[in-house]
């Protein structure tokens, strides 16, 4: 009997190939877009996903590939896991990631219960990372994909051993002009589809116009200030700003300011020319671990903080049940409170937690 698989079709060109390699692979597959939130007003305007055009792709793919496809709506559990979450993480001085939220909260776990209630073996995504199983450890790994370039293993830290068990990545091994030549050789409508860069819900990128609109709220100004205490200015509401921003502050000065931190109880914005944007120290929470159970006494590994960074070395250790504490060997510019920091052995993806 075929193994099956459902596979996530986004309506964008590395999940129809996905699915296209999957199928070729003999599996039994379903495709399956997830109405995750309506973003119809920026169909052609923006480079996001979860418009009715995607559907009408994924459609379409799924259509070529002969393959079963249906629309999945969650956008209320969407609105109450991800984005209340994004905009209590500004109010509060983070700056959130809910792409990673999103695969961890809803994507996958999501997906994989709707295979499981559909008969399914496998979730399938246009990912670019590996899954494997190490035979020695007894777990399934996450570990980066082929090409640098466009490696997502970053985004997907959270995944648990449940999901890894069931998920299949077959972009990891593939370059993206790999991936388009194989669109292209099978007609697919999305073969040179734009890629998705934006966030669904805030597709022009102004998210405190966004938390405004959301939330029927208006975020009080207060003063810039330097780190004793002299003011600068005055900030637009706290919502406006992230760790490290240089852009956007209107202040004259002969060296530029960046932010250096955010006083929630006074309502504060602190400014440096640089001064303070370096640490080499974080802690983080809420995390999830892959290649290992639990870290035991201080490892030594490398780890990175944002997407496009590049991992650096660093020592670390779990400081409780959910916690860790990372000490990088230099010091690092701008860690950002609500960001990511991801561990990694080699190419191989340890854990990660949110910066506390």
């Amino acid at each position: 009997m075929n193994k099956t698989a459902l596979i996530a079709m986004s309506g964008g060109v590395d999940s129809s190939v996905a699915a296209y390699l999957i199928k070729s692979e003999g599996y039994d597959c379903e495709g399956v877009t997830m109405r995750l939130f309506h973003n119809e007003e920026n169909v052609c305007n923006f480079k996001t996903c979860c418009s009715d055009k995607d559907v009408a792709d994924a459609r379409r793919v799924a259509g070529r590939l002969s393959i079963p496809y249906s629309v999945v709506n969650y956008m209320e559990d969407f609105d109450e896991k991800i984005i209340k979450k994004f905009v209590r993480t500004y109010e509060n001085g983070g700056t959130p990631n809910p792409c990673i939220d999103c695969n961890r909260y809803m994507k996958f776990k999501k997906l994989l219960d709707a295979a499981i209630s559909r008969g399914r073996d496998f979730i399938v995504t246009g990912h670019y990372a590996r899954r494997e199983f190490d035979e020695a450890k007894g777990r399934y790994i996450l570990k980066k994909g082929l090409d640098a370039a466009k490696d997502q293993s970053y985004v997907l830290y959270g995944l648990t051993q449940d999901e890894l068990a069931h998920t299949l990545l077959p972009l990891g091994g593939l370059g993206k002009d790999e991936v388009r030549k194989i669109a292209g050789e099978q007609e697919f409508i999305n073969a040179g589809k734009a890629e998705s860069q934006d966030i669904c819900f805030v597709p022009d990128g102004d998210y405190a116009s966004f938390i405004e609109r959301y939330t029927g709220r208006s975020y009080a100004p207060g003063d810039f200030v330097d780190h004793e205490g002299k003011l600068l200015g005055k900030h637009k509401g706290l919502i406006h700003y992230t760790i490290g921003q240089r852009k956007g502050l209107g202040i004259a000065a002969e060296s530029p300011y960046f932010v250096t931190g955010l006083d929630t109880k006074n309502n504060r914005v602190m400014l440096s020319h640089g001064e303070g944007l370096f640490s080499d120290t974080l802690t983080a929470s809420d995390i999830n671990l892959i290649s290992v159970p639990e870290i035991k006494g201080e490892i030594k590994c490398a780890a990175k903080v944002r997407y496009r960074q590049k991992e650096q070395p660093c020592s670390v250790i779990q400081t409780g049940p959910d916690s860790i504490k990372v000490v990088f060997d230099e010091p690092l510019r701008a860690i950002t409170k609500g960001q990511a920091v991801v561990l990694y052995d080699g190419d191989t993806v340890i854990g990660g937690g949110t910066i506390d």
